[in-house]
């Protein structure tokens, strides 16, 4: 009955706060201070000082403001015009032609990124204006960047596999060596649905891109050379073992810089704004980690985590149907919360589920970012189609409608992930990693 009575007051307390518009973070602080005030005999104060620094001051979680520095570096460079000169060539024989554009640039980089919203406004500054002045679909324009975009979330270094490892305690390397295998099959995916487009699709194609001679298609390859170098100095120095996820993010910071040097792009205002913006970000996060943090102690000494595991546990779910009535919460979820705060606010409750299921804590990072993934484009609060509206004047639910195609893609990515879990699974478990996380 106590458990009963500590879920009520928790939703009303958050929905309220929530409504009042304070911030997420603060807003589970509040939550978490009226459950320990009320349920428990600990003095409030001194737990949520004790717990939102533990929570604030892990050596592991420095790497989520480095990659974000990194993102934010490259995306005042001239990156996105030199990574379309190079992608071009390879792309205009494929089905779709330069359509692809969009979905190689998002995966190339989603991996320098981690920032679903990064990768959308950098992609989406380099491919919007040229493929309009090709004669490319609007629809097709929109609604293939909008769901490549949320690549950003999967391909490494992603910021929400940090969050979900710090929050569950488990190696950050190791989720995204996870995310490799199932980041390349959904772009495979998208890329698949562009070449049906071609060959199916209702409407005018754009007329073929003029010929190019190999040689001239090599020299146009260059642009693509720094990024492509950097990605292989942050990803390979974890994945061969040389590098923790903290160090590597170092690495990539200073090679950022050093690239922003060569690009001549590198200015006292470039500097300053890139790194203020990464400071914003990483602000907003430690916040919500910290009142996330606060809260899972909160609950514990509630027992509400533990009382309602042992619920979903009576029902005798199969793993199989605790995943489908988990994407569907997290579908739902997503709709009204930006991805990370789904993610910090549901673990303290969600881990003990899948643990007791046996489903693997790795595998079930992979999966909640595909879902995830998939909030990011749906209304009222798809967080992409808002960055969207912003960068080409459209209607939101003209936005959403051209995303539709991209939302089933990620909803059959799902599917994918259940029927095959070593996609997640083979890379973390075969290969070795560095110390630590």
């Amino acid at each position: 009955m106590t458990e009963i009575y500590a879920t009520l007051v928790f939703v009303f307390v958050l929905f309220a706060l929530l409504g009042g518009s304070v911030w997420i973070g603060l807003a589970l602080m509040g939550v978490a201070w009226v459950g320990m005030e009320l349920f428990t005999s600990r003095p409030a104060g001194d737990a949520m000082i004790t717990t939102i620094w533990t929570g604030a001051s892990s050596w592991t979680l420095t790497a989520l403001p480095l990659f974000i520095w990194m993102g934010e570096i490259l995306y005042r460079t001239r990156l996105s015009e030199d990574m379309f000169r190079g992608l071009a060539p390879w792309m205009r024989f494929l089905p779709g032609g330069l359509l692809h554009t969009n979905i190689a640039g998002c995966t190339i980089f989603a991996a320098v990124s981690g920032s679903s919203a990064a990768t959308l406004n950098m992609v989406g500054k380099m491919s919007i204006p040229e493929l309009r002045s090709r004669g490319y679909p609007e629809f097709m324009i929109i609604g293939t960047l909008a769901g490549a975009a949320t690549l950003g979330l999967m391909i490494p270094p992603s910021l929400t596999l940090i969050v979900y490892g710090v929050t569950v305690n488990e190696s950050i390397t190791k989720l995204f060596m996870a995310g490799i295998f199932p980041g390349l099959v959904l772009s495979g995916l998208f890329m698949t649905y562009i070449i049906a487009w071609h060959f199916f699709g209702k409407g005018q194609k754009p007329d073929p891109e003029p010929s190019m001679s190999f040689g001239t298609m090599l020299k146009e390859s260059r642009f693509l050379a720094p990024v492509l170098g950097l990605v292989f100095v942050v990803i390979g120095s974890m994945y061969m073992g040389y590098a923790t996820a903290t160090e590597a993010a170092a690495v990539g910071v200073i090679g950022a810089l050093c690239l922003s040097v060569f690009q001549g792009s590198l200015n006292w205002k470039t500097f300053s704004e890139s790194l203020m913006g990464a400071t914003r970000t990483s602000a907003m996060i430690a916040l919500i980690l910290m009142g996330a943090a606060f809260l899972s102690l909160s609950m514990g000494f509630t027992g509400l985590p533990r009382a309602l595991a042992e619920l979903i546990e009576g029902f005798n779910l199969s793993p199989i149907a605790l995943i489908a009535v988990l994407t569907v919460f997290y579908l739902i979820l997503g709709m009204f919360m930006d991805g990370l705060s789904s993610v910090v606010l549901t673990m303290a409750i969600v881990e003990p589920m899948i643990r007791a299921a046996g489903i693997d804590v790795i595998w079930f990072g992979i999966f909640l970012v595909v879902v995830i993934e998939t909030a990011q484009v749906t209304p009222p609060i798809g967080f992409n189609l808002f960055v969207l509206q912003g960068m080409t004047r459209h209607e939101i639910s003209y936005i959403a409608k051209t995303a539709i195609p991209m939302v089933g893609l990620m909803l059959l990515m799902v599917v994918i992930l259940v029927i095959w879990p070593e996609l997640a699974t083979w890379l973390p478990e075969n290969i070795r990693t560095g110390p630590g996380g």
